[in-house]
């Protein structure tokens, strides 16, 4: 399901599209989403949309909420009303946590967002939860935290941001003053998680669980941005520090314990080889686009 069609996107740029059924709609409609559930007898959701961008969030965060939260109830009521479905895996976020005084999260450590997005995705962490406990809704969460990979056309977040600066010869740039904490996470590992959590939840287990996926290793912006730049051997191209980010969660990390123990899952990749999968795909990506006489700024 696809709110806005996005030429660029991998969706399109690597053929996907021609393998896939592509359904246009927003989860803030609820009578689109019991229409495709109903038509497509769909038996599992995976329910991955929601207006992702931190700073986006602080500038709209009506629209944020529409999206984040409305939608996320939207899905699960029309989950509720078609019985072909029998498991949704709902995308929450570490920043469901909030700023917390200990660290690293566990599935037990309060929601308590503070700023738009980080408030949309503790209410939509709720939501579910609620379902489930109120209507035996077959559903489980999942807890990551900042995703990376080729294929995020995003260039305000800071992987892609950095790779395109370096690609073009730029210095890169880092919003805040380099010191807030992030678990990194690839996405090729995240897609896996969703996939483990899935199957585990054939069995019917414990469903209405929350899980966090993580590498359980936080970095700051600053160490993220010269891993990149190691990588890119680009050392002669020192980060833009604005320091100007506000409204942000200074440190966050996650305990990935009980999916390890509980689902038996582990991550495939360590970071080194995420980032350089992920530096290989921008830069292919960037040189077939500039081979058409543009350039991506």
């Amino acid at each position: 399901m696809v709110r806005d069609w996005t030429p660029r996107s991998r969706l399109f740029t690597e053929g996907i599209h021609e393998r896939i059924t592509i359904v246009r709609g927003a989860v803030y409609d609820l009578a689109s989403m019991e229409r495709i559930l109903n038509e497509y007898e769909i038996d599992t959701v995976f329910h991955l949309a929601a207006q992702t961008i931190v700073p986006i969030a602080n500038r709209s965060p009506i629209s944020t909420f529409e999206s984040n939260i409305r939608g996320t109830w939207n899905v699960l009521e029309a989950c509720r009303q078609i019985s072909t479905v029998k498991r949704i895996v709902v995308a929450s976020s570490d920043k469901a946590y909030g700023q917390q005084q200990k660290l690293p999260y566990t599935e037990e450590t309060p929601l308590q967002g503070r700023y738009p997005y980080d408030v949309s995705k503790s209410c939509a962490d709720l939501i579910a939860q609620s379902y489930h406990a109120t209507y035996r809704t077959p559903v489980c969460i999942t807890r990551c935290g900042n995703l990376y990979g080729g294929g995020d056309l995003n260039f305000n977040r800071i992987v892609p941001g950095t790779i395109r600066s370096l690609h073009y010869g730029q210095r890169p740039v880092i919003r805040s003053d380099g010191s807030y904490v992030r678990d990194y996470f690839y996405v090729r590992d995240a897609a896996l998680a969703y996939l483990s959590l899935a199957e585990w939840m054939d069995d019917g287990k414990e469903l209405g669980r929350s899980f966090n996926f993580s590498y359980e290793r936080g970095l700051t912006a600053l160490e993220m941005v010269h891993h990149i730049i190691r990588l890119m051997k680009r050392t002669d191209l020192e980060p833009i520090i604005l320091n100007e980010v506000r409204n942000e969660i200074p440190r966050q990390e996650l305990s990935a314990k009980a999916a390890r123990t509980v689902l038996g899952w582990a991550p495939k990749y360590e970071l080194e080889a995420g980032l350089t999968e992920t530096i290989s795909w921008y830069r292919d990506h960037l040189r077939k686009y500039e081979q058409r006489g543009n350039k991506i700024d």
